[in-house]
């Protein structure tokens, strides 16, 4: 299939072939769900933590006598039942990650990529490149209508336009390496170079 090539001026600068296996597919809800969770999972920290019982700083003491008091049998002011006592079974420090094959995680990217063009979302660009000016690159997005969008680059990106882009609110940039599935469906536009479309059929063939 053939989408227009554009410059960031606006201007047209040709046409790109694009693989019908990586953005024509029907995209699928159910596996970019099962690869999103994969990733959200993957970054929680894990590191919620309570203190047991045998944890928290109280004496060992049996609290008062066992019988004639009226009351409850208790041996430790640290049992969950009282306040300032050990949380039961409450969060330890695990990990939330599982397991996701190679070949789902370049599926679900597929379908992601399948996802925008078909949603009209997918904006192929000649090149981005920029002198590092903020104020010149803030001004070619919003005359493009870019307010949400995500820019993947080939194997590096320019250092002007990633210094340029920093400061832009709603605009980001990563390398074909840090495309993800999360990040491509976050944004309400995705800008792929021609750089960028190679280098990515390259890592999903």
């Amino acid at each position: 299939m053939k989408l227009d090539v554009i410059k960031l001026d606006g201007k047209k600068a040709g046409s790109v072939d694009l693989d019908e296996a990586l953005f024509g597919l029907e995209p699928r809800a159910d596996i970019l769900h099962r690869v999103v969770r994969w990733q959200r999972n993957n970054a929680q920290a894990g590191t919620h933590k309570v203190k047991t019982r045998s944890e928290v700083s109280y004496s060992t003491k049996k609290i008062y006598r066992q019988k004639g008091t009226g009351g409850a049998r208790h041996g430790a002011r640290s049992a969950p039942i009282f306040r300032g006592g050990g949380v039961y079974k409450g969060p330890k420090v695990r990990s939330h990650g599982h397991e996701l094959t190679k070949k789902f995680r370049k599926l679900g990217l597929c379908h992601a990529l399948s996802a925008k063009m078909k949603a009209g979302e997918l904006v192929i660009i000649d090149e981005a490149s920029s002198e590092g000016k903020t104020a010149a690159l803030a001004k070619q997005v919003a005359n493009l209508g870019w307010k949400r969008a995500l820019v993947i680059d080939g194997a590096s990106v320019d250092e002007g336009f990633a210094q340029a882009a920093r400061n832009i609110d709603g605009l980001d940039i990563l390398p074909t390496m840090g495309a993800n599935v999360y990040d491509i469906l976050k944004r309400d536009t995705l800008v792929i170079t021609k750089a960028g479309v190679e280098a990515l059929e390259a890592r999903l063939k």
